[in-house]
This record gives C-alpha cells, sequence and structure tokens, in this order.
C-alpha cells in the first residue's frame, strides 16, 4: 500500500491504524539546527486529541508525543524526525459486526475490494486517526516558517447552514481558539455549537468549512502546471479525511465574477516593488506565490458514524441488514480538523520554501535555533522552484 508519504525535500512518512498499538511519522528533509521540543509538538496535538469538549468523541486518547530521533540537545541533527503517538484507549470488538457488512460511506468495502483485507478495528489505516501524525510533522513545519516570518491561522467559518462573516487574521489569532467550535467570531460560535448540539442530541452529523490564510509567504514560490502552490495545496488539503471541496481566493464565487471584475490592477507599493491591488486571487497568480497572504477554504462533510439506524449488506450471508454505529464519534468534524488543515498548509509552504532555497536545507547558522540567510544558493529576487 502505498501513498503514506507527502512532499518532496521535506518528506513526511506516516504508519499506524486507528486501533493498532501506535500511531507514527518521520520526517525527512528537517534543516538541522532547529531547536524543538515535545512540547513544540504536543502544543498542536492537544489541540486536535479527542475528548476535549462535548462536541468530540469520548475516546481517551492522551497523544503525548516521544520524538526518538533527529535531535541531540534540544536542536535538530539533519538526520530524519522519528515519532511515536501510542495508541491508549483502543477498543477494537465494537466494529465486529461490520467486518464483513460495510458502514455505509466509509472505506471498509473499497479497501477490502481492492486488498482483500483490512484492518476493520476503527476503520485501521482509513481512520481520520491516521492525521495524529500530520499534526505532529506540521508543528514542525510551522515552528520552521514562524522562524522565516511566515504565520498561519486556520478556524470554523461554517458548520451547516451557519457561516460566519469576514473575520480577520488577528480575531482568528485571538478568537478562535477560545470556543469548542474554533470560530473566529464567538457569537457566531455559539449558533454553530447550538446547531451541532440538535443534530447530535437527533443521533446525526453535519458537515462544515475550515477557512486558513498564510502571511508573511514571500513571492516567487511554486511554478507552472502540476508543481503550482494552489495544485499542491489542492492535492494536501484533498488528502484531509471528509474533504470533498478545496478553494483558494475567490474560490466557487469566481462563477459569478466578470473578468474585469476579478482581476487585479497592479500598483508600486511603498518600496517601488509591483503589487496586485487586491486579493482576489488568494495570493497566488499563475501557480505562484505574489507575497499577499495565502487564503483558502476546505470543505468537510458530515461525520459518517452516526447512531442513527442505517442499512448495509453482508457479503458473506448476501443478506441487507440494519446497523447501528456504535461507538465514540465527533458529530462534526471542522473544530477537530483546524489543526490538521493548518498542518498540511505548513507542510506545503515549508517544502517549497526549501525547493526555492529559502530555507539552507543541510545547516543552520552558528547561532542555534538561527537560519544563515547569507547561505541561500538563489537570491530571494531570483526563486526558482
Amino acid at each position: 500500500m502505498n501513498g503514506n508519504r507527502f512532499g518532496r525535500l521535506f518528506q513526511v512518512t506516516t504508519y499506524g491504524e486507528s486501533h493498532g498499538d501506535a500511531m507514527g511519522v518521520v520526517v525527512s528533509g528537517c534543516p538541522a539546527g532547529l531547536e524543538l521540543s515535545e512540547d513544540d509538538i504536543q502544543r498542536d496535538l492537544d489541540r486536535r486529541k479527542p475528548g476535549q469538549s462535548m462536541i468530540t468523541t469520548s475516546r481517551g486518547e492522551p497523544d503525548e508525543v516521544r520524538i526518538h530521533s533527529g535531535l541531540q540537545d534540544g536542536y535538530t541533527t539533519g538526520t530524519p524526525l522519528g515519532m511515536v503517538i501510542q495508541n491508549k484507549d483502543a477498543q477494537s470488538g465494537k466494529y465486529e459486526p461490520f467486518i464483513t457488512a460495510p458502514r455505509p460511506s466509509h472505506g471498509d468495502f473499497t479497501y477490502s475490494a481492492k486488498f482483500g483485507t483490512r484492518n476493520w478495528g476503527g476503520g485501521g489505516r482509513s481512520s481520520a486517526r491516521e492525521t495524529v501524525n500530520w499534526v505532529a510533522a506540521g508543528a514542525v513545519a510551522k515552528k520552521i516558517l514562524s522562524e522565516n516570518g511566515i504565520e498561519l491561522k486556520a478556524h470554523v467559518n461554517q458548520i451547516g447552514d451557519i457561516e460566519a462573516p469576514d473575520v480577520s487574521f488577528e480575531e482568528i489569532v485571538e478568537h478562535s481558539e477560545e470556543n469548542a467550535v474554533r470560530c473566529g467570531d464567538p457569537e457566531v460560535a455559539e449558533e454553530m455549537r447550538e446547531v451541532i448540539d440538535e443534530y447530535q442530541t437527533a443521533g446525526d452529523s453535519i458537515g462544515g468549512a475550515i477557512e486558513f490564510e498564510a502571511r508573511g509567504v514571500p513571492r516567487g514560490l511554486g511554478a507552472p502546471r502540476f508543481d503550482s502552490i494552489s495544485a499542491r495545496l489542492g492535492q494536501a488539503m484533498m488528502s484531509v479525511p471528509a474533504a470533498t471541496a478545496f478553494e483558494f481566493g475567490l474560490g466557487r464565487d469566481a462563477r459569478r465574477y466578470t473578468g474585469s471584475e476579478r482581476n487585479e490592477d497592479w500598483e508600486f507599493d511603498d518600496d517601488g516593488d509591483p503589487v496586485p491591488v487586491g486579493n482576489d486571487h488568494g495570493g497566488i497568480q499563475g501557480g505562484i506565490t505574489t507575497g499577499q497572504p495565502i487564503r483558502g477554504e476546505v470543505t468537510l462533510h458530515a461525520p459518517t458514524s452516526i447512531p442513527k439506524s442505517q442499512t448495509t449488506v453482508d457479503w458473506e450471508t448476501g443478506e441487507e441488514k440494519e446497523i447501528q454505529v456504535v461507538g465514540r464519534h465527533d458529530p462534526v468534524l471542522p473544530p477537530r480538523g483546524v489543526p490538521v488543515v493548518e498542518s498540511m498548509l505548513a507542510l506545503t509552504l515549508v517544502d517549497y520554501m526549501l525547493l526555492a532555497g529559502r530555507i539552507n536545507p543541510d545547516r543552520m547558522d552558528d547561532q542555534p535555533g538561527q537560519y544563515d540567510t547569507d547561505y541561500h544558493p538563489r537570491s530571494p529576487e531570483n526563486v526558482d522552484s
């Protein structure tokens, strides 16, 4: 089974299954000399872990990370970072009724059809629990980006029919972690919470969306066509479990704009550099970054594991039967999906920064934790990704 690696220079390889012994990730390509600790990674894992509120699964996983390689005296060595998160509260027995009777809209049948077998406990490899690895790797990427002046944040901008108004980056940073929904607008967050509670009480679930933004991204990252920033971001975001749509800039609203309305004029900024007027392109033109904030959105469908009675078939007995998915499941995905989306954004951007020579991939400055900006093989004015 392939498809377990992401990235080109900053490569992330993951392993583990929902109810297996542990989850794990190996990060290759992390520059040496980055000050890093388990606490740096744990902060984001705590934002993703189950059981953090009444609108998340009650599965009791502490999601404590252990770094087993790639560090020396608190700094990265440039060798692969190996990280492990133990599964502490696996309960595979609840999934025995679905060994030969696939749960509706899960990967149960398709995995079995492709491989002839599958780990049926909690969905095995197809479970969203696997994203714990992405968040661990993403925390490393976010720290590298932060030391290079790039900050990013995401928040829940829609649950069902409840949509948040435009929220500034600063408001997202200030408010999104103050409520269980992780919405940057506190008042709308309360409305979203009410909707989630209604569906949860009815034994059902509901979908939503996550909006993300990255600031400080230099111009000139990316390449045309298949290596464009938008293409790679699309791959990253559509890898998120339950993702059904990815947008950047105007997104699907662009279909209602004329060329003259969408096109952005150019002007000179205070430093005499050409800049677009506005940011309807979401920081990307021609597949390459403009230097403006990268903005986009990911839509996540409603969780497919719900207590309501559903119909499936048993391929051993050849009979249809009614089933009820018993277990510990989220009634909505975006609140815990926020750190996952941030991680995939960070992993994509740090890869492009390395490809462009904006981060030295082999060594750091003599001052620990600081990048050697004089060593860049290509100047920022002539980036070639």
